[in-house]
Formats: C-alpha cells, sequence, structure tokens
C-alpha cells in the first residue's frame, strides 16, 4: 500500500513540475515588461520635458535675433540729409560693425647671438653695403617681432597688414596691401606694399625661415629683403602643371634703389615659377626674376684704401637677374613624420654709373661699373615628427668692379665671401620653435666670425598659410 502511495505521489510531482517551472517563467517576465514599461513611461516624461525646453530656447534666440536686425537696420538708416550709399559700392557691402572679425596673428620671437668678432666692424668685402645686414648685436635682444592683421574686405578684395618690431624698438609696417580676389582668368593684383615675388625667399617673412638669417647673396644684393611699394600682377596658367608669371611696379625706395622725389616707378621686376610633382613622394618649383632699380644718391659707408672711413654716393642703374629652385621630398606625400627639402639660388647683379667719393669732403665723381655674383645652396631634413637638422652654404663673387678715376681711392678685390651654417630646431607644435646655429662666416677678408644663435619663435592667432 506504501509502494503504491509514493509512486503515485511522484509521478504527480513529475508532472507538475513543468507547470511549476512555467509559472515561475511567467512571473519573470511580467516583471521585465513592467519594468521596460516603466522606463518608456520615465523616457517619454524626460524627452517631453527636454522639447519644452528646445522650443523655449529656439523662441528666445529667435526674439534676441529679431531685436539684433531691428537695431542694425536702425543704426544703418542714412542721417537726416545724407543719402544712403549705393547697394553695388564698397561701403555698402563692407562688413557691419562688429561683425568685421579679421585674422590676427603675433609673431614673437627672440634671440642669443655670440660672436667672435664685432659685429659694428662688419661688412662684405668688394659689395657695396645696403640695408640690415650683419649678424646683428651680441648677447640678448629681441628679433624681429611681427604683428598681422588679414581678412576679405569684401567680395572682390582682401588686405593685409604686418608690422614689425625692431630689436631697436622700431615700429614699421613691413607689408600693408590690398589684392583682388575675383579678376577672370587666373589674374590677380596686389597694391600697396609688399615683399617682391622676385627669387624663392624674398617674399616670405623672417619667422618662415628655415636659418636665422638670410643667405649672403640676399644681404649684397637686396639688403636682406626687397620689397615695393606699388602694384603687382600675376597671373596663374590653367594647366595642370604650376606656371605663374609676374610683374611689379614700384617706388623702388629699398636697396639695390633709393628714395627720390620722382613720378612713376624707381623700380621693376619680372618674374616666371613652375612646378610639378613627382610621383607621390615629390614635388618641384623653379623660377627666374628679373629686377631693375634707378638709384639716385644712394649713399653707402666705406673704407677708402688709406684706412680712412667714407661716405660714397652712387647714381645709375642696376640690373639684378636670379635662377631659385626647390625640391621636397616627403613620404608618401606625408611630410608629418619625415621630410626633406633641397633648394638654391643663384643671382648676378651689373651696376652702372656714376660714384662719388668722399661726398662729405670732395666729393669726387667718376664712372662706376660692375658686374658681381653669387649664390647659395641648402638642405634641411625632418628626421623626427618635431626634431630639424639643415646645412647651408653661401659664396660670393666679387666679379669685375671699375672705379674709374676713383681707382686710387678705391680698392677693388678679387675675394670671395662665404659662410657655411648648421641649425637644429624643435618644433613641439605648429605654432613653437626653439633654434640652435652655429656659422663661419668669412664676409670680411682675412677675418672669419664664429657665430653662434639660439632662437625662440611663437606664434599665436590665426596665421595665412605659408608659401610653398
Amino acid at each position: 500500500m506504501f509502494k503504491h502511495t509514493s509512486l503515485a505521489a511522484a509521478l504527480a510531482a513529475s508532472a507538475l513540475a513543468p507547470a511549476l517551472s512555467f509559472a515561475a517563467d511567467s512571473a519573470d517576465l511580467q516583471q521585465i515588461h513592467k519594468e521596460i514599461a516603466d522606463l518608456r513611461q520615465r523616457y517619454e516624461v524626460r524627452i517631453t520635458e527636454l522639447e519644452a525646453r528646445l522650443q523655449k530656447a529656439e523662441s528666445t534666440a529667435a526674439s534676441a535675433q529679431a531685436k539684433a536686425e531691428q537695431a542694425d537696420q536702425k543704426a544703418s538708416q542714412p542721417a537726416p540729409g545724407v543719402s544712403a550709399p549705393d547697394a553695388t559700392s564698397p561701403i555698402a557691402s563692407a562688413p557691419a560693425g562688429g561683425s568685421f572679425n579679421p585674422n590676427v596673428s603675433l609673431i614673437l620671437s627672440g634671440l642669443y647671438t655670440n660672436l667672435s668678432r664685432k659685429p659694428e666692424d662688419y661688412r662684405i668685402a668688394g659689395f657695396i653695403p645696403g640695408g640690415d645686414i650683419g649678424p646683428g648685436s651680441r648677447g640678448f635682444s629681441l628679433s624681429e617681432s611681427e604683428l598681422g592683421f588679414a581678412a576679405n574686405i569684401d567680395h572682390l578684395f582682401y588686405g593685409q597688414a604686418n608690422f614689425s618690431v625692431s630689436p631697436q624698438n622700431e615700429i614699421s609696417a613691413e607689408e600693408a596691401f590690398i589684392q583682388t580676389t575675383a579678376l577672370p582668368a587666373g589674374m590677380k593684383i596686389k597694391a600697396g606694399r609688399f615683399f617682391s615675388s622676385i627669387g624663392y625667399l624674398n617674399d616670405q617673412h623672417s619667422h618662415t625661415w628655415d636659418f636665422v638669417d638670410n643667405p649672403l647673396v640676399y644681404q649684397a644684393f637686396l639688403g636682406t629683403q626687397f620689397s615695393h611699394d606699388g602694384v603687382q600682377l600675376k597671373w596663374l596658367a590653367p594647366t595642370d602643371t604650376f606656371i605663374e608669371l609676374g610683374a611689379e611696379a614700384g617706388r623702388g625706395s629699398d636697396f639695390p634703389g633709393s628714395d627720390v622725389d620722382r613720378n612713376g616707378a624707381g623700380a621693376q621686376a619680372l618674374f616666371v615659377h613652375v612646378g610639378d610633382d613627382i610621383g607621390v613622394s615629390s614635388s618641384w618649383r623653379a623660377g627666374l626674376s628679373y629686377l631693375h632699380a634707378t638709384p639716385q644718391g644712394r649713399t653707402y659707408a666705406d673704407t677708402d684704401a688709406f684706412g680712412n672711413s667714407v661716405t660714397n654716393s652712387f647714381s645709375g642703374g642696376s640690373n639684378l637677374v636670379g635662377a631659385d629652385f626647390i625640391w621636397k621630398w616627403a613620404p608618401n606625400g606625408n611630410g608629418e613624420r619625415q621630410n626633406f627639402k633641397l633648394q638654391g639660388e643663384y643671382f648676378r647683379r651689373k651696376e652702372s654709373g656714376d660714384l662719388a667719393y668722399n661726398t662729405a669732403a670732395t666729393a669726387q665723381a667718376s664712372r662706376y661699373s660692375s658686374s658681381q655674383s653669387g649664390w647659395y645652396t641648402q638642405g634641411v631634413f625632418q628626421f623626427l615628427p618635431t626634431w630639424r637638422v639643415g646645412l647651408r652654404y653661401d659664396l660670393l663673387d666679387s666679379g669685375v668692379v671699375d672705379y674709374g678715376s676713383n681707382a686710387a681711392n678705391l680698392n677693388a678685390t678679387d675675394y670671395k665671401p662665404t659662410k657655411t651654417s648648421l641649425m637644429f630646431d624643435w618644433s613641439p607644435s605648429e605654432f613653437s620653435r626653439l633654434r640652435l646655429q652655429v656659422a663661419r662666416d668669412k664676409s670680411r677678408q682675412g677675418a672669419a666670425d664664429n657665430q653662434l644663435f639660439v632662437q625662440y619663435q611663437m606664434s599665436l592667432g590665426a596665421h595665412g598659410a605659408h608659401s610653398y
């Protein structure tokens, strides 16, 4: 009897087990559905609240915009008796007050200089000096710092101004020009004060140079850097190969010209640039340039054949021709980690006219002519993402100089000035750079100058893209 009862109970339990398990599962499912429903309800309430806040914010913004537009319309109404500007005039299309937002950049640059020769005795033997040349002063100094403003003026013109602060605390307008933006057929006109586009380095600002200073050939023939107060015309050819032609005319007050009170241009320039890619890793650019200047009474300090310090004056014509080339390489066109560039320039200058010797005393005038040349070549290798090393070699040929009847007072020389420079720089970002440069400068005949420079360059604000 007991055995039959136990067997019946076991059979009943096995029959009820699935039903009990199903009941338990049903309870879990109901609980999960309930929790999902609660979450959905809470999120729907939250979304409704957010939508209400968004509608309120949009309403407030629209109201503020309407008030601002009303204020602008009221401010733009002409005063009694004053007519409104024509809609097509530059005044009407210029940005309203408060909406003009130019790019502003500030370049901070400092320098420590150690020289084995006195900088006040610096000269390039065999060459008539001009402009701001030489290694600068010894010790700590403020290198050239720059404040720049740039913006589109309207749909036709772009404007830019750069003010430099020299180590001597002099503030000057380095560049201040307008430039067209909508001329057809690849034409572009620039007017105002600007660096000439002759050569490769000339139109680049000093903070973009790969070395502390410009090469000797730039110092000897262009006074470091040549700029115009004038007009420039450029044409970019509609071809796959980069072809650019340009012409300039200006006052010609910078060396090798001089500031003369006259109508018309005192200097003219022509240039052509071509370039292209070589595969995906290399590219190149080459150029030819011509500069003609007509200095009148261009004075310079010199030492005569008797060891006396004198001031001479030249009037006549100065013709400079140049050729430049640069090749850039980066693995697969990506130069962030590694890149290399090799560049060089050659210039040849001929001058002829009248030279007045010792203007403070005899002012003895005679015919003068010269034919001189020079070149440099440099390579810069970025071997790590933030580290570069560069080497540059400069050479000048004093060529043939004829002082006429002043040959007894001024000695010509066949000396060839040279300079070798080695630099390392570290750029932790695109806005900062620290540079160490050593050089052996043999510009002075028989007196080599061992030079050491430590430089910092910091960029604040938005700065325009640099040229190739």
